[in-house]
Protein backbone atom coordinates (compact mmCIF):
# COMPACT_ATOMS: atom_id res chain seq x y z
CA UNK A 1 0.00 0.00 0.00
CA UNK A 2 1.20 3.42 -1.02
CA UNK A 3 1.26 5.41 2.10
CA UNK A 4 2.49 8.72 0.39
CA UNK A 5 -0.34 9.78 -0.84
CA UNK A 6 -2.11 9.69 2.21
CA UNK A 7 0.45 11.33 3.85
CA UNK A 8 0.58 14.44 1.29
CA UNK A 9 -2.96 14.50 2.02
CA UNK A 10 -3.36 14.89 5.76
CA UNK A 11 -0.10 16.71 5.80
CA UNK A 12 -1.30 19.40 3.39
CA UNK A 13 -5.03 19.67 4.64
CA UNK A 14 -3.44 20.15 8.12
CA UNK A 15 -1.36 23.11 7.25
CA UNK A 16 -4.02 24.78 5.08
CA UNK A 17 -6.52 24.31 8.18
CA UNK A 18 -3.84 26.05 10.14
CA UNK A 19 -3.64 28.97 7.92
CA UNK A 20 -7.31 29.22 7.54
CA UNK A 21 -7.43 30.26 11.20
CA UNK A 22 -5.08 33.32 10.64
CA UNK A 23 -7.56 34.50 7.97
CA UNK A 24 -11.14 35.58 8.12
CA UNK A 25 -12.00 32.71 5.55
CA UNK A 26 -13.81 29.72 6.90
CA UNK A 27 -11.32 26.71 7.10
CA UNK A 28 -13.84 24.35 4.86
CA UNK A 29 -13.63 26.93 1.84
CA UNK A 30 -10.00 27.48 1.91
CA UNK A 31 -9.61 23.35 1.87
CA UNK A 32 -11.66 23.10 -0.54
CA UNK A 33 -10.21 25.63 -2.83
CA UNK A 34 -6.83 24.21 -2.13
CA UNK A 35 -7.87 20.78 -3.01
CA UNK A 36 -9.33 22.39 -6.30
CA UNK A 37 -6.09 23.80 -7.34
CA UNK A 38 -3.82 21.18 -6.14
CA UNK A 39 -6.08 19.10 -8.79
CA UNK A 40 -3.98 20.98 -11.63
CA UNK A 41 -0.72 21.10 -9.81
CA UNK A 42 1.47 18.01 -12.49
CA UNK A 43 2.36 14.88 -10.03
CA UNK A 44 -0.38 15.53 -7.62
CA UNK A 45 -1.47 11.93 -6.93
CA UNK A 46 -4.79 11.33 -7.97
CA UNK A 47 -7.33 10.80 -4.92
CA UNK A 48 -10.45 9.14 -5.24
CA UNK A 49 -13.16 9.35 -2.43
CA UNK A 50 -14.25 5.60 -2.17
CA UNK A 51 -17.51 5.54 -0.49
CA UNK A 52 -16.19 2.59 1.14
CA UNK A 53 -13.92 4.25 3.08
CA UNK A 54 -15.67 7.14 3.72
CA UNK A 55 -18.95 6.19 4.97
CA UNK A 56 -18.03 3.39 7.26
CA UNK A 57 -14.57 5.01 8.45
CA UNK A 58 -14.56 8.69 8.38
CA UNK A 59 -17.89 9.40 8.83
CA UNK A 60 -18.89 7.95 12.11
CA UNK A 61 -16.04 9.33 14.30
CA UNK A 62 -17.49 13.06 12.66
CA UNK A 63 -20.86 12.73 13.70
CA UNK A 64 -19.83 11.15 17.19
CA UNK A 65 -17.41 14.22 17.90
CA UNK A 66 -20.44 16.58 16.84
CA UNK A 67 -22.85 14.61 18.97
CA UNK A 68 -21.07 14.28 21.91
CA UNK A 69 -20.63 17.97 22.34
CA UNK A 70 -24.19 19.00 21.20
CA UNK A 71 -26.11 19.48 23.65
CA UNK A 72 -29.07 16.49 24.47
CA UNK A 73 -31.09 19.03 26.76
CA UNK A 74 -30.97 21.82 24.18
CA UNK A 75 -31.70 19.37 21.33
CA UNK A 76 -34.50 18.00 23.30
CA UNK A 77 -36.04 21.65 23.34
CA UNK A 78 -35.89 22.03 19.65
CA UNK A 79 -37.19 18.19 18.49
CA UNK A 80 -39.70 19.84 16.43
CA UNK A 81 -37.75 21.96 14.33
CA UNK A 82 -34.72 19.74 13.89
CA UNK A 83 -36.94 16.73 13.11
CA UNK A 84 -38.48 19.14 10.32
CA UNK A 85 -35.20 19.61 8.56
CA UNK A 86 -33.80 16.41 9.23
CA UNK A 87 -36.33 13.79 8.30
CA UNK A 88 -39.14 16.27 6.38
CA UNK A 89 -36.48 18.66 4.56
CA UNK A 90 -34.29 15.84 3.15
CA UNK A 91 -37.43 13.65 1.53
CA UNK A 92 -38.86 16.75 0.21
CA UNK A 93 -35.57 18.09 -1.33
CA UNK A 94 -34.98 14.67 -2.85
CA UNK A 95 -38.37 15.26 -4.69
CA UNK A 96 -37.99 18.12 -5.57
CA UNK A 97 -34.61 17.91 -7.12
CA UNK A 98 -35.07 14.81 -8.41
CA UNK A 99 -38.57 16.10 -9.94
CA UNK A 100 -36.32 19.42 -11.29
CA UNK A 101 -33.45 17.25 -12.72
CA UNK A 102 -36.17 14.57 -14.33
CA UNK A 103 -37.62 17.60 -16.21
CA UNK A 104 -34.38 19.15 -17.48
CA UNK A 105 -32.05 16.67 -18.61
CA UNK A 106 -33.74 14.72 -21.33
CA UNK A 107 -33.20 11.13 -20.93
CA UNK A 108 -32.56 10.66 -17.25
CA UNK A 109 -35.05 8.21 -16.03
CA UNK A 110 -37.21 9.54 -12.66
CA UNK A 111 -35.54 6.85 -10.44
CA UNK A 112 -31.61 8.32 -11.36
CA UNK A 113 -32.82 12.02 -10.95
CA UNK A 114 -34.19 11.16 -7.56
CA UNK A 115 -31.28 9.33 -6.75
CA UNK A 116 -29.75 12.90 -7.07
CA UNK A 117 -32.10 14.44 -5.26
CA UNK A 118 -31.48 12.16 -2.24
CA UNK A 119 -27.53 12.40 -2.62
CA UNK A 120 -27.42 16.24 -2.58
CA UNK A 121 -30.24 16.62 -0.21
CA UNK A 122 -28.34 16.25 3.30
CA UNK A 123 -26.57 19.94 4.49
CA UNK A 124 -23.05 19.10 5.62
CA UNK A 125 -22.52 18.41 9.43
CA UNK A 126 -19.07 20.10 9.88
CA UNK A 127 -18.82 23.45 7.22
CA UNK A 128 -23.07 24.64 8.40
CA UNK A 129 -21.98 24.61 12.55
CA UNK A 130 -18.29 25.74 11.93
CA UNK A 131 -19.63 28.74 10.11
CA UNK A 132 -22.12 29.13 12.86
CA UNK A 133 -19.59 28.62 15.59
CA UNK A 134 -17.05 31.17 14.14
CA UNK A 135 -19.72 34.18 13.68
CA UNK A 136 -21.48 34.15 17.00
CA UNK A 137 -24.97 32.44 15.72
CA UNK A 138 -27.27 32.22 18.54
CA UNK A 139 -27.48 29.45 20.46
CA UNK A 140 -31.03 28.30 19.20
CA UNK A 141 -30.21 28.82 15.24
CA UNK A 142 -26.56 26.78 15.64
CA UNK A 143 -28.74 24.22 18.13
CA UNK A 144 -31.11 23.30 15.05
CA UNK A 145 -28.48 23.24 12.74
CA UNK A 146 -26.31 21.06 14.78
CA UNK A 147 -29.44 18.72 15.58
CA UNK A 148 -30.78 18.66 11.69
CA UNK A 149 -27.02 17.49 10.41
CA UNK A 150 -26.74 14.63 13.04
CA UNK A 151 -29.44 12.68 11.98
CA UNK A 152 -30.38 14.16 7.93
CA UNK A 153 -27.53 12.09 6.88
CA UNK A 154 -29.35 8.96 8.05
CA UNK A 155 -32.51 10.11 6.01
CA UNK A 156 -30.61 10.54 2.80
CA UNK A 157 -28.87 7.45 2.92
CA UNK A 158 -32.27 5.19 3.39
CA UNK A 159 -33.80 7.51 0.56
CA UNK A 160 -30.91 6.89 -2.00
CA UNK A 161 -31.10 3.18 -1.02
CA UNK A 162 -34.94 3.31 -2.26
CA UNK A 163 -34.18 5.31 -5.22
CA UNK A 164 -31.50 3.47 -6.22
CA UNK A 165 -33.52 0.21 -5.88
CA UNK A 166 -35.71 1.43 -8.05
CA UNK A 167 -33.20 2.52 -10.67
CA UNK A 168 -31.34 -0.55 -10.94
CA UNK A 169 -34.45 -1.94 -11.37
CA UNK A 170 -35.57 -4.35 -7.85
CA UNK A 171 -38.62 -3.02 -8.43
CA UNK A 172 -39.02 -0.48 -5.11
CA UNK A 173 -42.60 0.01 -4.51
CA UNK A 174 -43.59 3.43 -1.75
CA UNK A 175 -44.81 0.70 0.42
CA UNK A 176 -41.12 -0.51 0.77
CA UNK A 177 -39.62 2.18 0.74
CA UNK A 178 -41.46 3.79 3.87
CA UNK A 179 -40.42 -0.01 5.56
CA UNK A 180 -37.11 0.66 4.67
CA UNK A 181 -37.21 3.91 6.03
CA UNK A 182 -38.87 2.58 9.72
CA UNK A 183 -36.27 0.05 9.69
CA UNK A 184 -33.36 2.08 9.59
CA UNK A 185 -34.78 4.57 11.35
CA UNK A 186 -35.58 2.51 14.28
CA UNK A 187 -32.89 -0.24 13.76
CA UNK A 188 -30.32 2.59 14.71
CA UNK A 189 -32.14 3.97 17.32
CA UNK A 190 -32.75 0.79 18.77
CA UNK A 191 -28.94 -0.46 18.43
CA UNK A 192 -27.91 3.10 19.70
CA UNK A 193 -30.32 2.34 23.10
CA UNK A 194 -29.20 -1.10 23.56
CA UNK A 195 -25.37 0.06 23.48
CA UNK A 196 -25.81 2.98 25.08
CA UNK A 197 -25.78 1.90 28.95
CA UNK A 198 -23.62 -1.08 28.44
CA UNK A 199 -20.77 1.25 27.16
CA UNK A 200 -21.03 3.48 29.60
CA UNK A 201 -20.97 1.28 32.18
CA UNK A 202 -17.67 0.14 30.63
CA UNK A 203 -16.01 3.52 30.41
CA UNK A 204 -16.73 4.62 34.37
CA UNK A 205 -15.17 1.19 35.12
CA UNK A 206 -12.11 0.81 33.52
CA UNK A 207 -9.80 2.18 36.01
CA UNK A 208 -7.14 3.81 33.68
CA UNK A 209 -7.22 6.27 31.32
CA UNK A 210 -5.69 5.08 28.26
CA UNK A 211 -8.00 2.36 28.39
CA UNK A 212 -10.72 4.46 28.42
CA UNK A 213 -9.86 6.74 25.91
CA UNK A 214 -9.13 3.66 23.46
CA UNK A 215 -12.38 2.52 23.94
CA UNK A 216 -13.70 6.14 23.29
CA UNK A 217 -12.14 5.92 19.79
CA UNK A 218 -13.65 2.16 18.84
CA UNK A 219 -17.57 3.81 20.24
CA UNK A 220 -18.54 5.15 16.79
CA UNK A 221 -17.10 2.24 14.75
CA UNK A 222 -18.91 -0.46 16.49
CA UNK A 223 -21.94 1.72 16.80
CA UNK A 224 -22.03 2.11 13.29
CA UNK A 225 -20.43 -1.36 11.86
CA UNK A 226 -23.49 -2.50 14.33
CA UNK A 227 -26.34 -1.02 12.82
CA UNK A 228 -24.79 -1.50 9.21
CA UNK A 229 -24.88 -5.26 10.21
CA UNK A 230 -28.10 -5.25 10.98
CA UNK A 231 -29.54 -2.97 8.07
CA UNK A 232 -30.39 0.11 10.67
CA UNK A 233 -28.67 3.35 10.63
CA UNK A 234 -25.36 3.51 11.43
CA UNK A 235 -25.97 7.24 11.54
CA UNK A 236 -28.47 7.04 14.06
CA UNK A 237 -26.76 4.78 16.47
CA UNK A 238 -23.62 6.69 16.79
CA UNK A 239 -25.78 9.75 17.20
CA UNK A 240 -27.87 8.06 20.23
CA UNK A 241 -24.98 6.33 21.88
CA UNK A 242 -22.55 9.70 21.54
CA UNK A 243 -25.60 11.90 22.71
CA UNK A 244 -26.23 9.78 25.92
CA UNK A 245 -22.04 9.77 26.82
CA UNK A 246 -21.67 13.07 26.31
CA UNK A 247 -24.64 13.87 28.49
CA UNK A 248 -23.05 11.52 30.94
CA UNK A 249 -19.53 12.58 30.51
CA UNK A 250 -18.97 13.95 34.14
CA UNK A 251 -19.51 10.37 35.54
CA UNK A 252 -16.29 9.74 33.92
CA UNK A 253 -13.06 10.86 35.79
CA UNK A 254 -11.33 13.79 35.19
CA UNK A 255 -8.08 12.36 33.19
CA UNK A 256 -10.06 10.44 31.05
CA UNK A 257 -12.12 13.95 30.23
CA UNK A 258 -8.20 15.94 29.90
CA UNK A 259 -6.69 13.19 27.35
CA UNK A 260 -10.54 12.10 25.54
CA UNK A 261 -10.76 16.23 24.68
CA UNK A 262 -7.16 16.64 23.37
CA UNK A 263 -7.93 13.16 21.51
CA UNK A 264 -10.93 14.35 19.63
CA UNK A 265 -9.97 17.54 18.80
CA UNK A 266 -7.16 15.82 16.96
CA UNK A 267 -8.89 13.01 15.05
CA UNK A 268 -12.00 15.86 14.19
CA UNK A 269 -9.14 18.36 13.32
CA UNK A 270 -7.53 16.01 11.19
CA UNK A 271 -10.48 14.28 9.66
CA UNK A 272 -12.37 17.13 8.80
CA UNK A 273 -9.16 18.96 7.14
CA UNK A 274 -8.67 15.90 4.90
CA UNK A 275 -12.56 15.50 3.35
CA UNK A 276 -12.44 18.82 2.80
CA UNK A 277 -9.42 18.91 0.75
CA UNK A 278 -10.82 15.32 -0.73
CA UNK A 279 -13.85 17.43 -2.03
CA UNK A 280 -11.63 19.96 -4.37
CA UNK A 281 -9.03 17.15 -5.42
CA UNK A 282 -12.13 15.02 -6.86
CA UNK A 283 -12.59 18.22 -9.67
CA UNK A 284 -10.33 16.26 -12.11
CA UNK A 285 -11.78 12.95 -11.81
CA UNK A 286 -15.24 14.32 -11.87
CA UNK A 287 -14.64 15.95 -15.30
CA UNK A 288 -13.12 13.09 -17.06
CA UNK A 289 -15.82 10.84 -16.84
CA UNK A 290 -18.58 13.52 -17.75
CA UNK A 291 -18.68 12.26 -21.56
CA UNK A 292 -21.43 13.76 -23.30
CA UNK A 293 -22.44 16.39 -21.19
CA UNK A 294 -19.59 18.74 -21.82
CA UNK A 295 -20.25 22.57 -22.49
CA UNK A 296 -22.87 25.01 -21.81
CA UNK A 297 -25.36 21.64 -21.35
CA UNK A 298 -23.76 20.91 -18.42
CA UNK A 299 -23.02 23.90 -16.88
CA UNK A 300 -26.76 24.96 -17.13
CA UNK A 301 -27.70 21.40 -15.72
CA UNK A 302 -24.79 22.05 -12.65
CA UNK A 303 -26.80 25.97 -12.13
CA UNK A 304 -30.62 24.52 -12.68
CA UNK A 305 -29.65 22.20 -9.81
CA UNK A 306 -28.31 24.58 -7.63
CA UNK A 307 -30.71 26.82 -7.62
CA UNK A 308 -33.37 23.55 -6.99
CA UNK A 309 -31.59 22.79 -3.85
CA UNK A 310 -31.29 26.49 -2.55
CA UNK A 311 -34.55 27.66 -3.50
CA UNK A 312 -36.34 24.26 -1.73
CA UNK A 313 -35.03 24.69 1.51
CA UNK A 314 -36.44 28.10 1.43
CA UNK A 315 -39.54 26.92 0.69
CA UNK A 316 -39.74 23.96 3.29
CA UNK A 317 -37.97 26.17 6.37
CA UNK A 318 -40.65 29.02 6.13
CA UNK A 319 -43.61 27.00 6.60
CA UNK A 320 -41.70 24.61 8.97
CA UNK A 321 -41.25 27.56 11.33
CA UNK A 322 -45.03 29.41 10.97
CA UNK A 323 -47.39 26.87 9.87
CA UNK A 324 -47.10 25.38 13.85
CA UNK A 325 -47.19 28.37 15.56
CA UNK A 326 -50.54 28.88 13.10
CA UNK A 327 -52.01 25.14 13.90
CA UNK A 328 -51.09 24.99 18.27
CA UNK A 329 -51.51 27.01 20.95
CA UNK A 330 -49.82 25.34 22.82
CA UNK A 331 -46.39 26.36 20.57
CA UNK A 332 -47.80 30.32 20.64
CA UNK A 333 -47.64 30.09 23.97
CA UNK A 334 -44.43 27.92 24.80
CA UNK A 335 -42.34 29.70 22.01
CA UNK A 336 -41.25 33.29 21.50
CA UNK A 337 -42.95 34.69 17.92
CA UNK A 338 -39.88 34.19 15.48
CA UNK A 339 -39.41 36.93 13.25
CA UNK A 340 -38.11 36.64 9.10
CA UNK A 341 -34.50 36.45 9.85
CA UNK A 342 -34.00 33.38 11.61
CA UNK A 343 -35.38 31.36 8.83
CA UNK A 344 -33.38 32.79 6.35
CA UNK A 345 -30.35 32.02 8.06
CA UNK A 346 -31.13 28.96 8.53
CA UNK A 347 -32.24 28.55 5.23
CA UNK A 348 -28.64 29.98 3.54
CA UNK A 349 -26.87 27.69 6.02
CA UNK A 350 -27.74 24.54 3.78
CA UNK A 351 -23.59 23.67 2.55
CA UNK A 352 -23.53 20.36 1.36
CA UNK A 353 -19.99 18.23 1.93
CA UNK A 354 -18.53 14.62 1.63
CA UNK A 355 -21.47 12.86 2.50
CA UNK A 356 -23.31 14.09 -0.18
CA UNK A 357 -20.02 13.19 -2.68
CA UNK A 358 -19.75 9.84 -1.19
CA UNK A 359 -22.83 8.46 -1.67
CA UNK A 360 -22.96 9.59 -5.38
CA UNK A 361 -19.40 7.74 -5.70
CA UNK A 362 -21.53 4.25 -4.40
CA UNK A 363 -23.79 4.49 -7.41
CA UNK A 364 -22.95 1.59 -9.22
CA UNK A 365 -21.72 1.42 -12.88
CA UNK A 366 -24.48 -0.78 -13.81
CA UNK A 367 -28.22 -1.69 -13.35
CA UNK A 368 -29.98 -5.25 -13.27
CA UNK A 369 -28.83 -6.48 -16.72
CA UNK A 370 -25.90 -4.96 -17.25
CA UNK A 371 -26.38 -1.98 -19.02
CA UNK A 372 -24.97 1.02 -17.71
CA UNK A 373 -26.34 2.93 -15.07
CA UNK A 374 -28.42 6.04 -16.68
CA UNK A 375 -26.36 9.11 -15.88
CA UNK A 376 -24.03 7.79 -13.50
CA UNK A 377 -21.25 10.18 -14.42
CA UNK A 378 -23.69 13.36 -14.71
CA UNK A 379 -25.33 12.57 -11.16
CA UNK A 380 -21.47 12.24 -10.08
CA UNK A 381 -20.90 16.16 -11.88
CA UNK A 382 -23.83 17.48 -11.00
CA UNK A 383 -23.47 16.58 -6.92
CA UNK A 384 -19.25 18.22 -7.17
CA UNK A 385 -21.23 21.53 -8.53
CA UNK A 386 -23.61 21.35 -5.95
CA UNK A 387 -21.27 20.82 -2.93
CA UNK A 388 -18.58 23.12 -4.21
CA UNK A 389 -21.50 26.20 -5.20
CA UNK A 390 -23.12 25.54 -1.99
CA UNK A 391 -19.95 25.94 0.36
CA UNK A 392 -18.79 29.06 -1.38
CA UNK A 393 -21.33 30.50 -2.97
CA UNK A 394 -23.42 30.39 0.63
CA UNK A 395 -20.41 29.91 2.95
CA UNK A 396 -18.78 33.04 1.78
CA UNK A 397 -21.80 34.96 1.79
CA UNK A 398 -23.31 33.64 5.25
CA UNK A 399 -20.84 35.51 7.59
CA UNK A 400 -21.49 39.17 5.77
CA UNK A 401 -24.92 38.29 5.90
CA UNK A 402 -25.69 37.77 9.48
CA UNK A 403 -23.74 40.72 10.28
CA UNK A 404 -25.99 42.56 7.67
CA UNK A 405 -29.15 41.33 9.39
CA UNK A 406 -27.96 41.79 12.87
CA UNK A 407 -28.90 39.17 14.67
CA UNK A 408 -29.16 39.11 18.14
CA UNK A 409 -25.79 37.28 19.23
CA UNK A 410 -24.80 35.09 22.51
CA UNK A 411 -25.09 37.64 25.49
CA UNK A 412 -21.16 37.35 26.97
CA UNK A 413 -21.96 39.24 30.24
CA UNK A 414 -25.43 37.28 30.62
CA UNK A 415 -23.72 34.09 29.93
CA UNK A 416 -20.61 35.15 32.48
CA UNK A 417 -23.23 36.37 35.19
CA UNK A 418 -25.04 33.34 35.00
CA UNK A 419 -21.44 30.84 35.21
CA UNK A 420 -20.55 33.22 38.16
CA UNK A 421 -24.03 32.56 40.07
CA UNK A 422 -23.15 28.79 39.27
CA UNK A 423 -19.73 28.53 40.47
CA UNK A 424 -21.03 30.41 43.83
CA UNK A 425 -23.36 27.98 44.91
CA UNK A 426 -20.54 25.14 43.72
CA UNK A 427 -17.93 26.73 46.16
CA UNK A 428 -20.27 27.38 48.75
CA UNK A 429 -21.25 23.54 49.00
CA UNK A 430 -17.70 22.64 48.39
CA UNK A 431 -17.07 24.93 51.28
CA UNK A 432 -19.48 23.53 54.09
CA UNK A 433 -17.99 19.81 53.22
CA UNK A 434 -14.55 20.89 53.20
CA UNK A 435 -15.34 22.16 56.77
CA UNK A 436 -17.07 19.04 57.92
CA UNK A 437 -14.15 16.95 56.50
CA UNK A 438 -11.57 19.23 58.31
CA UNK A 439 -14.18 18.80 61.62
CA UNK A 440 -13.16 14.45 61.49
CA UNK A 441 -9.62 14.07 63.12
CA UNK A 442 -8.68 11.40 60.44
CA UNK A 443 -9.02 14.96 58.05
CA UNK A 444 -6.46 16.80 60.37
CA UNK A 445 -4.65 18.97 58.30
CA UNK A 446 -1.78 21.69 59.74
CA UNK A 447 -3.27 25.19 59.16
CA UNK A 448 -1.38 26.21 56.15
CA UNK A 449 -2.43 23.15 54.09
CA UNK A 450 -6.19 23.77 55.25
CA UNK A 451 -5.75 27.49 53.85
CA UNK A 452 -4.52 26.28 50.79
CA UNK A 453 -7.64 24.46 50.04
CA UNK A 454 -9.71 27.15 51.41
CA UNK A 455 -8.06 29.70 48.79
CA UNK A 456 -7.95 27.24 45.85
CA UNK A 457 -11.82 27.19 46.87
CA UNK A 458 -11.76 31.08 46.72
CA UNK A 459 -10.07 31.72 43.59
CA UNK A 460 -12.17 29.54 41.94
CA UNK A 461 -15.26 31.53 43.27
CA UNK A 462 -13.94 34.89 42.45
CA UNK A 463 -12.16 34.08 38.96
CA UNK A 464 -15.79 34.19 36.69
CA UNK A 465 -16.59 37.46 38.42
CA UNK A 466 -12.98 39.25 37.68
CA UNK A 467 -13.66 39.10 34.19
CA UNK A 468 -16.54 41.20 34.76
CA UNK A 469 -14.18 43.39 36.61
CA UNK A 470 -12.17 46.60 35.68
CA UNK A 471 -9.31 46.61 33.32
CA UNK A 472 -5.48 47.23 34.16
CA UNK A 473 -4.97 50.90 32.52
CA UNK A 474 -1.38 50.32 31.72
CA UNK A 475 -1.58 46.50 30.15
CA UNK A 476 -5.08 47.04 29.47
CA UNK A 477 -5.45 43.05 30.75
CA UNK A 478 -8.64 42.21 32.99
CA UNK A 479 -7.60 41.16 36.64
CA UNK A 480 -7.90 37.73 35.63
CA UNK A 481 -5.55 38.28 31.94
CA UNK A 482 -2.87 39.19 35.10
CA UNK A 483 -3.20 36.15 37.08
CA UNK A 484 -3.22 33.83 34.34
CA UNK A 485 -0.05 35.61 32.76
CA UNK A 486 2.02 36.03 35.88
CA UNK A 487 0.97 31.97 36.93
CA UNK A 488 2.64 31.24 33.10
CA UNK A 489 5.62 33.64 34.09
CA UNK A 490 6.14 31.70 37.87
CA UNK A 491 5.45 28.07 36.11
CA UNK A 492 8.08 28.98 33.03
CA UNK A 493 10.18 29.69 35.65
CA UNK A 494 10.39 26.69 37.71
CA UNK A 495 10.24 24.86 34.47
CA UNK A 496 13.67 26.27 33.13
CA UNK A 497 15.36 25.39 36.72
CA UNK A 498 14.40 21.86 36.08
CA UNK A 499 15.75 21.46 32.63
CA UNK A 500 19.17 23.25 33.84
CA UNK A 501 19.21 20.42 36.93
CA UNK A 502 19.07 17.60 34.22
CA UNK A 503 21.28 19.46 32.05
CA UNK A 504 23.66 18.49 34.86
CA UNK A 505 22.66 15.51 35.58
CA UNK A 506 21.40 16.40 39.00
CA UNK A 507 18.19 14.52 38.08
CA UNK A 508 17.35 12.09 35.34
CA UNK A 509 15.07 12.28 32.26
CA UNK A 510 12.43 10.00 34.29
CA UNK A 511 11.96 12.69 37.16
CA UNK A 512 12.04 15.26 34.76
CA UNK A 513 8.91 14.28 32.89
CA UNK A 514 7.26 13.64 36.60
CA UNK A 515 8.06 17.09 37.31
CA UNK A 516 6.97 18.83 33.94
CA UNK A 517 3.72 16.85 34.28
CA UNK A 518 3.05 18.37 37.67
CA UNK A 519 3.71 21.78 36.40
CA UNK A 520 2.18 21.14 33.16
CA UNK A 521 -1.37 20.02 35.14
CA UNK A 522 -1.00 23.67 37.25
CA UNK A 523 -0.70 25.22 34.11
CA UNK A 524 -3.94 23.97 32.59
CA UNK A 525 -5.74 24.54 35.93
CA UNK A 526 -4.83 28.00 35.85
CA UNK A 527 -5.84 28.60 32.23
CA UNK A 528 -8.94 27.03 33.12
CA UNK A 529 -9.85 29.42 35.92
CA UNK A 530 -9.16 32.15 33.79
CA UNK A 531 -10.85 31.10 30.51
Amino acid sequence: MDVLPLLLLVAGSAAVAGAARRTPVPAPLLLVAAGLIASYIPGVPEYTLDPEVVLPLVLPPLLYTAASDSSYLDLRAQLRPVALLSIGYVLFATLVVGWAAYLLVPGLPLPAALVLGAVVAPPDAVAATAVARRVGLPSRITTILQGESLVNDATAITAYKVALAAAVGEGATWAHGVGEFLLAAVGGVAVGLLLMVPLHWLRTHLKEALLQNTLSLLIPFVAYGLAEWVHASGVLAVVVVALYLGHRNYEVDFATRLQEEAVWKMVAFVLESAVFALIGLQLQFVLKGLGEYRGTDAAWYAVAVFLAVVLARFVWVYPATFLPRLLSARIREREENPTWKAPFIIGWAGMRGVVSLAIAFSIPLTVHGHGPFPGRNLILFLTFTTVIGTLVVQGLTLPPLIRLLRLPGRDAQAETLAEANAQAQASRVAELRLNDLLEDERNALPPPLADRLRDVLERRRNAVWERLGAVNPVTGESVDDTYRRLSREMIAAERSVFVRLRNGRYIDDEMLRTLLRRLDLEEAAAFREAA
